[in-house]
């Protein structure tokens, strides 16, 4: 469900608004002046939305369209033919989401969800609130960027610009251009499919944009941060089996999990699920450790079946299963940290005959399936992390970039990361759903003027052509509401 502290903000910031506009309405001082200050400032305000629409950037647009002619003759061409394209593919691309989607709501778990290319994102529920400025500027910026593919194809193609202004729905900002629709109307099909499709077009290249941003991050940063020397800890979750006096501090520097490299945050995510599929890790620990012994006759077995031969008193001291030549499984309770730190990892009792001292692999005897860990964190001592991998995955932010100055923020990196990230997704996204053939959306005129460019010596008559984009648009609008009804369902109700 929507939290909702984030629907009462919402709801009473909307009616805050409503409210006073309707008040200065009525007022009989200062209805005529309110009014007055909308229209100069180009303000609309009706419930749940908010308009502002200027002609300052006219110029702007102008002189982008006149740069050169050649090139923007070419480039809006391309758009036109990836708009025609990306038509044709967001009806197979929501037609597989919403198979997806179907299939999930008939099995008992929701597995595969990570699959899907397009899911619907709710702030506050699929979308953490710590990174809601993130969402609402690379939307912001997609869309004005689609707007401006539209503004200066527009006036490419000879179409008057009217003006250009952004807005607020509920809590989706936006933007968008007014053309001059007698000369929109003026113009051949395929000027107007030039036009149509420069928005998904923009949105497209600002995704490619952001890609080669994201890839190309460690070489812009390589100045001031490197890569590759492990995984930067940024921040721990106070209260986790991460934190404390022996664990994880911001700062650190995670080059280790048990026997697995990490070089990077891909690494440590990767030896995180290495380590949770994989049996446990032993130990060599030289045999004459293990007398007189602790053990056989003094282990139990828990709950779970697994064995104890520890004091449940004690907190440093770990039970271990052994075998030898003589007898198949015993068990010895010996301290964690002193049996670890000076051991080397292995499987089996053959992988510590390296050794003139006879050695044995010790393996911690642990219950319910949980792991322990050696996680090697400089400058500080290994952490060692008995519980499920998953809980210390989840307990720390990590960053591949490493400061190599003191006053440099562990932050900048990742900041500059996850924007692109969303800036990739959103900017897509965007071209996706407007490329849809689908009433209101870009997808309806993008049609439009494909069957006119098209169909017009094959499908003589209009009407019939039109009654044609008809049933294609209201298929295209049945399936995209299909894929966000069933989206928003799965997101907040299951």
């Amino acid at each position: 469900m929507i939290p909702i502290p984030i629907v009462v903000f919402v709801l009473g910031g909307w009616c805050t608004v409503y409210l006073a506009d309707t008040m200065l309405r009525s007022s009989n001082l200062v209805k005529s002046s309110y009014e007055s200050w909308l229209s100069t400032n180009g303000l609309t305000l009706s419930p749940f939305h908010i308009r502002w629409q200027t002609c300052l950037f006219n110029r702007l647009f102008a002189r982008c369209a006149h740069l050169n002619p050649r090139f923007l003759y070419l480039w809006f061409s391309a758009g036109m033919v990836f708009g025609v394209a990306a038509m044709f593919g967001s009806v197979v691309l929501l037609s597989r989401t919403l198979l997806q989607t179907l299939a999930q709501m008939m099995s008992e778990t929701p597995e595969g969800s990570h699959e899907q290319v397009l899911q619907v994102v709710v702030p506050g529920v699929n979308l953490p609130v710590s990174q809601l400025a993130y969402f609402f500027i690379a939307i912001l910026i997609s869309g004005v960027i689609h707007e401006f593919g539209h503004g200066v194809a527009a006036l490419r193609e000879q179409v008057r610009l009217n003006g250009f202004g952004m807005f607020m729905f509920v809590i989706y900002p936006g933007a968008f251009v007014d053309l001059f629709t007698t000369h929109l109307n003026l113009i051949s099909p395929i000027q107007q499919l030039r036009i149509f499709c420069a928005g998904v077009w923009h949105n497209f290249m600002l995704c490619v944009a952001a890609l080669c941003f994201l890839f190309l991050l460690p070489l812009l940063l390589f100045p001031f941060y490197y890569t590759g020397a492990g995984a930067l800890v940024t921040e721990v979750v106070e209260g986790s089996p991460a934190s404390g006096p022996r664990g994880l501090s911001v700062g650190d520097l995670v080059t280790r999990l048990e026997d697995c490299a990490v070089q990077g945050v891909e690494d440590w995510h990767s030896c995180i699920r290495h380590l949770s599929h994989n049996p446990q890790t032993g130990y060599c620990v030289h045999a004459a450790n293990l007398q007189p012994s602790w053990a056989a006759g003094r282990a139990y077995k828990r709950l779970d079946g697994t064995m104890e031969c520890c004091s449940n008193s004690s907190l440093t001291d770990l039970c271990f299963s052994y075998s030898n030549n003589l007898e198949s499984k015993l068990y010895a309770c010996l301290p964690a940290r002193k049996t670890i730190e000076a051991s080397r990892t292995c499987r089996t009792n053959t992988d510590c005959q390296t050794d003139f001292t006879p050695s044995l692999c010790v393996i911690p005897s642990l219950e319910n399936q949980t792991k322990l860990i050696r996680v090697k964190h400089l400058p500080q001592r290994d952490m060692l992390f008995v519980g499920y991998p998953s809980h210390l995955q989840f307990s720390v932010s990590l960053t591949n970039f490493v400061p190599r100055l003191g006053f440099l923020h562990l932050d900048l990196p990742i900041m500059l990361e996850t924007f692109s990230k969303y800036l990739v997704s959103l900017s897509g996204a965007l071209a996706v759903v407007n490329a849809v053939p689908c009433f209101a959306l870009d997808g309806q005129w993008m049609l439009t003027s494909f069957l006119e460019a098209t169909l017009s010596s094959v499908i003589v008559e209009k009407n019939n052509r039109e009654l044609l984009g008809f049933f294609v648009l209201l298929g295209g609008s049945v399936l995209l509401a299909a894929n966000v009804a069933l989206g928003l369902w799965m997101v907040t109700a299951r």
